[in-house]
């Protein structure tokens, strides 16, 4: 029998704590969620068995308030904690404190933490044991040595935060005048968001591709490998687009790269749900980082294998080993996601904070919605702009494709601005249709990107203004009827004009008749169902009247149209 836990700490918000506590019911654990003074509104804490106020606003003084979160996992009686992503979710702190304190982190031991979160550290690591790395400029601060030394190295470089992630700090440098001011940035950004203001320089690639490997590893030594995912679609190092498998590799270098990816989570004794991370150019992989974590395009590589990540992470915490054989899950057909955020790419990605006043997800075969927000939902200022992560699966990537470019159109979010028509752009343009991109595929295409967004905008605005007639208006308006329909409706008016019959107001005494004649018809219609006729064989269930008559309706539509005939001759119907 599989160790599990009793109850489990939910330390996130949005759509990944749903998530969360969806892996954890279907394990049959129970659920603990947080909810800030910001949150109240929310819905992903609703579905929790239990559900815990934060008093505060803001991340630092909530979500990420070690003492705050470890007192309420050791009041309810948690004895494990999953972090999501984002958060306290790669803080090696925070996993220090929770095994001090007896309550299992799901996700690497504090050890593992330790070496992953040094960026420039890990690289140093990795170069040791073969693992190709980019030339990187470590442990040297004197400005005019690094000036030399980056102008022997080659511009352009990067200069990034020795700590944290999610692209925050890094910048690109062209020359060397350029230099002082990104280390400037980079350690004033290493220093309020991950506290600490070491940084590292780099050499940067011009188009590389970023790759990287979804893998599990447990306790005892077993690293199973799912793959890899291609993320180059993104602006300002954010993600945009991933998907499954990538459009860039062939067998060679899918083996290569995932030999790599094992050979790294070995290397470090890493435990848990984590990717491996590399940039691709020229045939050549080049070790970036490891994100150790639940990523947050982790859905499309569970539409290509079926297996449930999460629900691995957390049985795997508990202790028990990866629950398969070999190392390596081989893809099935294709999946793609694209990341919805509050912003407007029509004005520099400006984030857009607001009511949501309509809202409807896409559906169909293939499609998978994983969202925490509603129809009347406020989207808070305070937090990350991402309201939902909206992935297709196909049996190869022309079928995702197309499927993605439907399934945008038919999602509708209302009252904000978001990164959808971007995305209907993207899955329209010809390089992105043919997998030939890198990470300034943005970059490079924005005017003609721009261009599409205004003309789908233009030329298929009725289609948008059908949809959103459907939360704008009230069923009798003239708004809420499609506009082909109102024409149909003109054109029938013109050709045979109808009479004008005054409606009879209904008076109280009537209608109570009307309402004590259905009631009586109902009441008759119900009696009569409970007595068993001799001629007929009494049935383990009963019907109800409303689907007796649903089932003589669909029989009588099966009819070819001379039985039909028949049967009304016979029934003098």
């Amino acid at each position: 029998m599989e160790s599990a836990f009793k109850k489990v700490l939910v330390a996130n918000r949005g759509e990944i704590a749903i998530r969360i506590t969806r892996a954890c019911q279907e394990l049959g654990m129970g659920t603990v969620a947080l909810y800030s003074d910001d949150d109240k509104q929310s819905f992903y804490y609703r579905i929790a068995d239990e559900a815990i106020h934060i008093p505060g606003t803001g991340a630092r003084a909530t979500y990420l308030n070690i003492e705050k979160v470890l007192a309420i996992a050791a009041e309810t009686g948690c004895d494990a904690v999953h972090p999501g992503y984002g958060f306290l979710s790669e803080n090696p702190d925070f996993v220090v404190a929770c095994e001090a304190s007896g309550i299992k982190f799901i996700g690497p031991t504090s050890a593992c933490m330790k070496i992953v979160g040094n960026k420039a550290g890990i690289k140093q690591v990795m170069t040791e044991v073969g693992i190709p790395a980019l030339p990187s400029i470590i442990n040297e601060t004197d400005p005019e040595k690094l000036k030399k030394l980056a102008a022997k190295m080659g511009f352009p470089v990067m200069v990034k935060p020795s700590f944290g992630g999610g692209g925050k700090g890094m910048r690109i440098v062209q020359a060397e005048a350029e230099i002082e001011d990104a280390i400037h940035y980079a350690s004033s950004i290493g220093q309020s968001a991950f506290r600490n203001p070491e940084f590292y320089i780099e050499k940067f690639l011009e188009r590389p591709r970023h790759i990287e490997v979804q893998i599990l590893a447990d306790g005892y030594g077993n690293v199973l490998a799912f793959g890899e995912r291609e993320c180059s679609i993104q602006r300002n190092h954010q993600k945009l687009i991933e998907e499954t498998p990538s459009p860039a590799l062939d067998k060679k270098l899918r083996a290569r790269v995932v030999e790599l990816a094992q050979k790294a989570a070995k290397t470090i004794n890493y435990e848990n749900a984590g990717t491996i991370e590399f940039l691709y150019q020229d045939g050549q992989f080049y070790f970036l980082e490891v994100n150790a974590r639940i990523q947050v395009e982790h859905s499309v590589t569970e539409l290509v294998t079926g297996i449930d990540l999460v629900k691995e992470q957390i049985r795997i915490a508990a202790g028990n080993k990866v629950p398969f054989r070999k190392d390596y899950i081989s893809p099935r057909g294709w999946a793609i996601q694209c990341r919805i955020n509050a912003e407007d790419p029509e004005n520099n990605f400006m984030p857009c904070p607001g009511k949501i006043t309509g809202y409807r997800s896409p559906g169909g075969l293939g499609v998978r919605v994983d969202t925490g927000i509603f129809m009347g939902y406020s989207i808070p200022v305070q937090y990350d702009s991402l309201l939902s992560k909206l992935s297709v699966w196909g049996r190869d990537r022309d079928e995702a494709v197309s499927r993605m470019r439907r399934v945008l159109s038919e999602y509708v979010i209302l009252g904000v601005k978001t990164t959808m028509p971007l995305f209907r752009a993207v899955f329209r343009e010809a390089d992105f249709i043919e997998g030939k991109f890198d990470t300034r595929y943005i970059e490079k295409h924005i005017d003609g990107l721009n261009q599409e967004m205004k003309r789908i905008e233009r030329e298929e605005k009725s289609h948008e203004e059908m949809l959103a007639a459907i939360f704008q208006a009230q069923p009798d308006d003239e708004a809420s009827v499609p506009k082909q329909e109102m024409k149909r409706e003109e054109r029938a008016s013109r050709k045979a004009p109808a009479v004008a019959l005054a409606k009879t107001p209904e008076t109280e005494s009537r209608k109570k008749k009307r309402i004590a004649a259905i009631t009586a018809a109902v009441t008759l219609a119900m009696q009569s169902d409970k007595r068993v006729h001799p001629q007929r064989r009494p049935t383990t269930k009963a019907l109800d009247p409303w689907t007796l008559s649903s089932r003589l309706a669909h029989f009588h539509a099966r009819l070819p149209g001379g039985a039909q005939r028949r049967l009304r001759k016979k029934t003098g119907a």
